[in-house]
């Protein structure tokens, strides 16, 4: 194959993949948006702002202020889209499964109540949660999870600049 036509067949499909990852479907969203809510992202928002700098205190508790007049479905609704771009409907449904689950509430208890940590230490699975935890779809969806899970936080903080730019 000549470099051009190798060149033109790669951007062809560098071209559908970029796409494809623009463009959620209608099923992909409501994934990302069932995800969202099943993972409490209302907590999530309100760490990442709770870890911004603010130039003063009173900006801190506005912005704090603003997050609490914010109903959750609205959170989940302005993040589900971007959420969307980054994971696949396969990954947001296997790890809604995983948050809605007894040990899912246990770690998300934890990341959110517990006390501050350098590392993060999820709580101690039963056999029974451990046998879940390597279900091959599970340990697939978490892998690309946890590849996107900064980029989630870096949307969350987004989503707080524009809020706080909001008058």
């Amino acid at each position: 194959m000549k470099p051009i036509k190798m060149l033109a067949a790669a951007s062809l499909l560098m071209s559908a993949m970029l796409a494809s990852a623009a463009a959620p479907d209608a099923a992909q969203v409501k994934a990302a948006h069932d995800l969202l809510a099943s993972m409490q992202a209302e907590k999530m928002l309100r760490t990442t702002a709770g870890m911004s700098k603010y130039p003063s205190p009173a900006q801190r508790e506005l912005m704090m202020a603003k997050l609490d007049k914010l109903p959750n479905e609205t959170i989940y609704s302005r993040l589900a889209l971007p959420v969307a771009r980054l994971l696949s409907t396969g990954t947001a449904l296997e790890m809604t499964q995983y948050y809605q689950s007894s040990y899912g509430q246990k770690v998300l208890a934890q990341t959110y109540n517990g006390p501050p940590r350098l590392y993060p230490a999820d709580p101690t699975p039963s056999a029974k949660e451990k046998a879940e935890l390597k279900k091959p779809a599970f340990v697939k969806a978490n892998q690309e999870f946890k590849a996107a899970e900064q980029a989630i936080h870096h949307e969350a903080f987004l989503l707080i600049a524009e809020i706080n730019k909001a008058k």
